[in-house]
């Protein structure tokens, strides 16, 4: 019987390119949840220790406002990208039915 290890996109996240165009795919969604939790997957990636330490937060409290579950501050998040190395870009929205 083969074995198979779960897939954990983490584990791919190795540079702020990656991370961009990931956490670019997660803002299309609009969906606070999944965009709060694929910036938890890539402060994960980086390593929570380390992107909280950065930040100026707590490991714990930086794991509570991104599980998803949570609404983080703003604060929290544009905090947390610039730890990542990506930033927040404001574009026009070229289709309004898809806004």
């Amino acid at each position: 019987m083969a074995k198979f290890s779960k897939f954990d996109v983490a584990d791919h996240l190795d540079s702020p390119e990656m991370i961009a165009a990931y956490l670019t795919e997660a803002f299309e969604t609009n969906d606070p949840a999944f965009i709060s939790l694929a910036i938890g997957t890539a402060a994960r990636a980086k390593g929570m220790a380390q992107v909280a330490g950065e930040a100026g937060l707590s490991r714990e409290s930086l794991y509570k406002s991104l599980n998803g579950q949570a609404k983080p501050e703003f604060d929290t998040v544009r905090k947390v990208l610039g730890t990542l190395g990506v930033k927040l870009v404001a574009e026009p929205i070229i289709d309004p039915k898809a806004a």
